[in-house]
């Protein structure tokens, strides 16, 4: 499977706000978007161009693949699987983006990145309702627990985490116990909830043409 091995801080600068994709380091004064909050390349200081209807809906798209790190044909099927779905189809979308695997344990706190926690799930750290996935889509569903395996529990990337999260709290439709290494999925998330930056309707506007 292709992977994204480029430079992650571009992705912000080309998108024009902060993706936190590289977890604390957003945080401090290393973050390359404050040094340089400009598109990439040659040309990125003076590019202004007004954007189409079509290149606003292309960008927030764009966005929102980024943001949780998928490519594009894995976030098209996602897309199919939401027009399927009973609701409103960009809200299922985002419902569907966020019940990822690799999303609850980084929303949980026991990695600093979503593309940090899709990792430790393919190396088979978590388990959900005590069996072992390591399969980063996995979708999860209200009443299930995620937890970290018992021999996984002293990674210093999962601690480190942890403790680096403490006091900022986890979204309403998750409950963490940092006791059991776990967490639960208390229901589906809600729109309000989900709190990401993205118009959801500019993307089911694009794929709908």
């Amino acid at each position: 499977m292709a992977v994204y091995h480029d430079a992650r801080c571009r992705l912000c600068r080309r998108e024009g706000m902060k993706l936190f994709l590289k977890g604390s380091r957003c945080f401090t004064d290393k973050c390359a978007f404050e040094k340089r909050g400009y598109a990439p390349g040659e040309h990125g200081k003076s590019r202004r161009a007004k954007e189409t209807n079509y290149g606003q809906q292309l960008r927030e798209k764009q966005k929102a693949r980024r943001i949780y790190g998928l490519l594009e044909r894995q976030f098209r099927h996602t897309f199919a699987k939401a027009i399927e779905t009973k609701g409103v189809t960009g809200e299922v979308l985002l419902q569907m983006l966020e019940r990822r695997l690799d999303n609850v344990v980084f929303r949980l706190g026991f990695a600093p990145s979503r593309s940090a926690a899709r990792q430790l799930v393919r190396h088979r750290h978590f388990a959900v309702n005590g069996r072992t996935v390591d399969i980063p889509s996995f979708q999860v569903r209200a009443g299930d627990e995620v937890q970290v395996r018992e021999k996984s529990r002293d990674l210093v990337v999962i601690k480190s985490s942890l403790d680096a999260r403490k006091g900022q709290g986890v979204p309403d439709w998750v409950d963490l116990n940092t006791d059991r290494f776990s967490g639960r999925i208390l229901n589906i998330p809600t729109r309000a909830s989900i709190g990401v930056p993205i118009n959801e309707q500019l993307i089911v506007e694009l794929y709908s043409k």
